[in-house]
């Protein structure tokens, strides 16, 4: 059988397809059956590179020399994520805790590590879906104290990404953090699909850091958010000081 489906789609194949059949058995029923099959399709279909559903309808996902492939959209491309949050906090302590990118990791849990290289560029490293991490080098791209933080991925990162966190204040003296973020889809919008199924799409991650950070900010500890078997107060604690006790 010849392959019409590209690696990527393949490796995302076989993971969903892990899912899927897992699901089944768990369920022991009619859905859990139909489940298992569909996972049986998809581990097949992971296996061998082909697809008899592309085949009937001539589409191919491996590398194809034309760049209009209708199809195309489908496997690569830019995902786009915009969130905000209201805080009771001042815009500039906000500004301060969120500028020192090393602090992130104490409320973005799928943030391994931020270790900064210099004034603008830092290094990143990241938990990935089936236990794997990706890293990147970031630079700040354009900066206006209390206002607005802007960044971009540099070349050669595990996954392309840029953006810009903004600091908008409220009348009450609180803070409207509003984030913004554009990133390489690793498979596209197959790839989206895929990371939601194990919780990894970069909006849920988004939503949750924040509520993290507004918790953090607000109350010097952080909000146990669903699926997050517990909070990270405890090892947070020396940054939460820093957080409480800014001087401008």
């Amino acid at each position: 059988m010849e392959k019409n489906i590209n690696d990527t789609e393949r490796i995302v194949s076989i993971a969903a397809a892990g899912a899927l059949i897992g699901f089944g058995i768990k369920r022991r029923d009619t859905l859990g059956f139909v489940l298992g099959l569909a996972g049986g399709l998809l581990a097949y279909r992971g296996a061998t590179g082909h697809s008899h559903v592309y085949q009937a309808a001539g589409i191919s996902t491996r590398p194809s020399p034309n760049p209009r492939s209708p199809y195309k959209g489908w496997f690569s491309g830019k995902a786009h994520v915009t969130h905000s949050i209201t805080i009771n906090r001042s815009v500039s302590d906000l500004y301060h805790f969120w500028r020192n990118f090393e602090n992130l990791p104490v409320f973005m849990k799928h943030l391994e590590s931020v270790s900064s290289i210099d004034e603008t560029r830092s290094h990143w490293k990241s938990k990935a879906p089936m236990g794997y991490t990706v890293e990147w080098d970031a630079e700040v791209t354009s900066e206006i104290e209390n206002k607005r933080i802007g960044w971009r991925s540099l070349e050669g990162a595990d996954i392309a990404n840029s953006g810009v966190v903004e600091f908008l204040p409220t009348e009450d003296r609180g803070t409207i953090l509003k984030v913004v973020m554009t990133y390489e889809a690793p498979a596209g919008r197959l790839g989206s699909l895929a990371a939601k199924l194990f919780g990894e799409e970069p909006g849920q991650q988004v939503a949750e850091d924040l509520r993290r950070f507004k918790s953090l900010m607000e109350t010097d500890s952080i909000m146990k958010v669903e699926g997050q078997p517990s909070g990270r107060a405890a090892d947070a604690l020396p940054v939460i000081i820093a957080a409480r006790d800014i001087v401008h």
